[in-house]
């Protein structure tokens, strides 16, 4: 396969850098990064974009606004129908 070389100046490599992965050349962050513009995301491509501490304390958020939600339909339906024995 032919090579090219780029220069690039240095806040656009920490840019690279930063989205590189663990076992990625760089040839394949601008292939995954390009590429994804023209693609729909695939659940593959989020993965490791969060902590585990950030995906547990969006989930307790999600339990919370279910919870609530929950609460306002149940208290609709008891003032419409009033409440069920």
């Amino acid at each position: 396969m032919t090579t090219k070389t780029l220069t690039i100046m240095e806040d656009a490599y920490d840019l690279l850098l930063q989205n590189k992965r663990k076992e990625e050349s760089f040839s394949d962050v601008v292939r995954r990064v390009l590429s994804t513009r023209q693609r729909k995301r695939t659940l593959q491509d989020l993965f490791g974009i969060l902590s585990e501490e950030e995906g547990a304390k969006i989930l307790e958020d999600l339990k919370k606004i279910r919870r609530e939600r929950s609460s306002r339909v149940l208290s609709r339906v008891e003032r419409l129908y009033g409440k069920s024995s």
